[in-house]
């Protein structure tokens, strides 16, 4: 009796002992299971969920999964530039929280448009096997905060790629003509939208004959945020000024400064300062007031604005070269003039083609001579060229236009010219004479001197290379003794022309009659 109850005893104790290690052993196994089914899972996990994964990873909200569904359900996505922000527990919230912005934010300056996330946000409707934790007031507070909002306006595609988004097209259209009225009186401009004939030229003077932007426009609707949205005149006009980004450049006046002078210290013409400061300057006679703020930044338009315009000009004919006649009756050295020159003068039409207010070309249209010119004879008793000048001066470039004039800026006692139509042509003597300097200074750059021999001296400076003869070389009138350009102290190129008389500096337009 005593064995058997030992053995049921032992059996007992056997029994506890099974009990607490089976669920050790079965824990064991299962989780020897999962591991393997884990490894098996990751090894075979294709490039889909290895996308999905790194997606998640990389997301603005790292979410968690909180349990795997048997069949897949619909989730969104929602996108900043193709980078995940997170998945939404509630699809309809995007919607819901659309309808409230516009209520609470646009629909006072946007009434009736539609509103949309941001250009870089978007949404996309997938299956998936999980329910991930809910991000989705985070996700509200991140588009509000960055303001990853669009509003339907109205989207203009200029023929360059330039894009803009306004709030209304007649806005638009009278910024348009507004930002046109820069290049072209107001009268031509009606005339010209108006198809009515433009008055021709009677006397010396300009038209303008046409103006047109080169860019054709489409106009869609489009979503746009409110930062990029141009909701006024002035806006669209500074965009048509100066398209994105241009760092405003101003110049504060001093005492003397001209409206030419301001130009030649910023590298723009006077009608170019006009132009972009026309509520502040209406000519280039215009006396500045000290500390006046002035805009000196050029157009750096999107758009290109073509103006024609015709220009009447009366110019200088030029007689031919001084004819030399030997006189054996004159000893060697020894001239007389037999008859002096004069100039004559012709009438000459051009066609001028501006591009935001800068001339690109001109081309002569016609021309009449209504005085013709008399070449100058000289009498010599050798055939050397005397060096002795007439006393009569020819402008030192064709097509002569002052850029900056006698005492244009305190200190410059000179006329700076430019050939309107070949900014690096030819430079003349301005009458006969010996080149007595032909050198280079930091300030004047390659410049000649010429001595008439008749009280005169005359000075070209800033020549694009040395002078074409060496010192000691008699020139004639209106003989090329080199180029334009922009050596030495200079914004563009020009010749700084200066004439002595009797030791003296003279203003040049004394004897070229400007």
């Amino acid at each position: 009796m005593r064995s058997i109850i030992l053995q049921k005893k032992r059996l007992v104790n056997k029994g506890v002992l099974m009990k607490k290690f089976i669920p050790v052993v079965l824990a064991v196994m299962i989780s020897l299971i999962i591991t393997v089914i884990t490894s098996g899972a990751n090894q075979s996990q294709n490039p889909e969920q290895v996308r999905i994964q790194a997606e998640l990873d990389g997301a603005v909200f790292k979410q968690e999964v909180l349990r795997v569904y048997s069949q897949p359900q619909m989730v969104t996505k929602i996108y900043e530039a193709n980078r995940l922000i997170g998945v939404m527990s509630d699809s309809q919230i995007v919607d819901s929280v659309l309808s409230k912005t516009y209520q609470d934010i646009y629909a006072t300056d946007f009434p009736n448009s539609k509103i949309g996330l941001g250009e870089d946000i978007y949404t996309t409707v997938e299956l998936s096997y999980f329910e991930y934790s809910n991000v989705d007031d985070l996700i509200v507070d991140y588009l509000k905060e960055k303001d990853l909002f669009s509003v339907e306006v109205f989207k203009i595609e200029f023929s360059n790629g330039a894009v803009i988004y306004v709030k209304d097209l007649v806005e638009f259209e009278k910024a348009k003509e507004l930002y046109l009225l820069n290049f072209i009186a107001k009268s031509t401009y009606d005339d010209i939208k108006n198809n009515r004939s433009i008055p021709e030229l009677t006397t010396y003077g300009s038209r303008d004959t046409g103006i047109n932007v080169l860019e054709s426009t489409s106009i869609t609707k489009g979503l746009a945020s409110r930062s990029k949205i141009l909701k006024n005149q002035n806006e669209i006009i500074y965009f048509l000024s100066y398209g994105y980004g241009t760092e405003i450049k101003t110049y504060t006046v001093v005492p003397f400064d001209t409206v030419d002078g301001v130009g030649y210290k910023t590298g723009l013409s006077a009608q170019q300062l006009i132009t972009i400061n026309n509520q502040k300057l209406k000519s280039a006679d215009q006396l500045l007031e000290p500390g006046l703020e002035l805009n000196v930044t050029y157009f750096n338009s999107p758009i290109s604005v073509v103006v024609t315009r015709e220009r009447l000009t009366k110019e200088v004919v030029y007689p031919p070269r001084t004819k030399y006649v030997a006189d054996p009756s004159i000893r060697e050295g020894i001239s007389k003039v037999v008859t002096r020159e004069v100039d004559g003068s012709k009438n000459v039409k051009y066609k001028e083609t501006f591009v935001n207010g800068v001339l690109i070309k001109g081309e002569i249209i016609s021309e009449s001579i209504i005085k013709q010119p008399v070449q100058e004879v000289v009498a010599y008793g050798t055939k050397v060229i005397p060096g002795i000048g007439s006393g009569k001066f020819r402008w030192p470039v064709n097509n002569p236009s002052i850029s900056c004039g006698w005492f244009c800026y305190s200190g410059h006692r000179a006329i700076d010219i430019q050939n309107r139509y070949d900014r690096y042509g030819t430079i003349y003597a301005a009458d006969r004479g010996i080149i007595t300097k032909r050198a280079y200074t930091g300030v004047g750059g390659y410049y000649v001197i010429i001595d008439h021999n008749n009280g005169y001296k005359t000075y070209y400076g800033h020549m694009a290379t040395p002078g074409y003869f060496p010192e000691g070389v008699a020139v004639e009138k209106g003989e090329a003794i080199g180029r334009i350009g922009m050596t030495g102290r200079t914004t563009g190129p020009h010749v700084h022309f200066q004439v002595w008389q009797g030791g003296t500096l003279i203003n040049p337009c004394r004897v070229l009659g400007c």
